[in-house]
């Protein structure tokens, strides 16, 4: 059955440095998905290694079900292998001696399962990964994709009551990364499983959360939909590391309401939505996605004339970088033909919707 996590004011302190884990709290209800992203060395994996076991938290605890499985306070520690857990691995971690069908029914073979009910678990979740016509396969003759199709039906074979996933698509190439990401989240949702999800790929995470909660430096910094970590970040590094890598740097003169005017110097001004609470005269950092970058047009309200500097076709679409007074930011247009050339001052437009003011900070870094 599947069961809810709760994870309260985790830490987790190694012998030197800061903290890997500084205060975490979140839950995930029973059926939810929820994606911890961030940058290597934030405290993602170390996050997930406590929910299963594999470290031991220094302070704060683990929920799963509603029975605690960790609390250093209370003496409380369940061992990995009774907190009835699935998870899947960057490696696939498959038994090379197996066939698939031997590599998934293997956990079922320590449970109290008849060997009918076995079989007609094992035939379920093939079909549910896309394997069952592989089932007699040495699982060393599957692609890199199709292995790791056996280590989760393996993982969730017996309906554990949480699936933890760590960076499982990392190993795959490019265009089996896409189509297992895609596919996993429908693998998921027809299972009904509780996941706890860890990646440092900002797309990944927005396909397969229900929610993603971002870290850094071992803090959690924000906890959402995608929706809201992609279009209202609540910082200037969640802005940064989830796609808004245009800068800007200017001076809050005037609020109203969710936007306010900023001066950029030398008489240039520009709305922008306010994402934290600033006042007349702070000092702020505009974040802007590339793909908000309306280039070659100019409509009413922060219209600008840019220059292209250079240009980096993509067949699908073409990134520029341009100067704007003095600012080097990114643009993307869609379509298979570029249409701006090099060094020719061309019309911008930045919405003040895609524009998001912070406080300024100094800039974001990604370390």
């Amino acid at each position: 059955m599947t069961a809810t996590l709760e994870v309260t004011n985790l830490r987790k302190q190694f012998a030197i440095g800061r903290p890997a884990i500084d205060g975490v709290s979140f839950a995930v209800p029973a059926g939810e998905i929820v994606v911890l992203l961030g940058p290597s060395g934030c405290g993602k994996t170390t996050t997930l290694r406590c929910v299963a076991g594999l470290e031991h938290p220094t302070g704060g605890e683990i929920s799963i079900g509603g029975k605690v499985v960790s609390s250093p306070e209370r003496g409380i520690l369940v061992p990995p292998r009774s907190r009835n857990l699935g998870m899947v691995f960057q490696s696939y971690a498959v038994w090379p001696h197996m066939t698939v069908r031997q590599n998934v029914i293997y956990p079922l073979r320590h449970r109290k399962v008849t060997r009918s009910e076995a079989n007609r678990k094992v035939e379920e979740v093939l079909k549910l990964v896309g394997l069952w016509e592989y089932a007699d396969r040495p699982v060393v003759a599957l692609s890199g994709g199709q292995m790791q199709r056996v280590a989760l039906a393996r993982s969730i074979v017996y309906h554990p009551q949480l699936l933890l996933l760590d960076e499982p698509l990392s190993n795959l190439d490019a265009k089996l990364r896409l189509r297992l990401r895609d596919d996993l989240r429908v693998i998921l949702k027809k299972t009904g499983m509780t996941a706890l999800y860890v990646t440092h790929d900002q797309a990944e995470a927005v396909v397969l959360g229900d929610r993603i909660g971002v870290m850094r430096d071992g803090k959690l910094l924000q906890i959402g939909s995608p929706d809201e970590i992609y279009n209202r970040p609540a910082d200037l590094f969640i802005a940064n590391f989830t796609g808004a890598t245009n800068e800007i740097a200017g001076t809050l003169i005037e609020a109203n309401g969710k936007f306010g005017l900023i001066d950029f110097g030398e008489g240039r001004r520009a709305e922008a939505s306010l994402l934290h609470r600033l006042s007349p005269g702070d000092k702020v950092r505009i974040a802007l996605r590339p793909e908000n970058v309306c280039i070659g047009r100019q409509e009413n309200g922060n219209s600008f004339a840019a220059r292209v500097v250079d240009r980096r076709y993509q067949g699908t679409q073409t990134v520029y970088e341009i100067d704007l007074f003095g600012n080097k930011l990114e643009a993307l247009e869609l379509g298979t033909a570029a249409r701006h050339t090099v060094g020719v001052e061309t019309p911008i437009c930045l919405p003040r919707e895609a524009c998001w003011a912070y406080r300024d900070a100094g800039p974001a870094s990604f370390d």
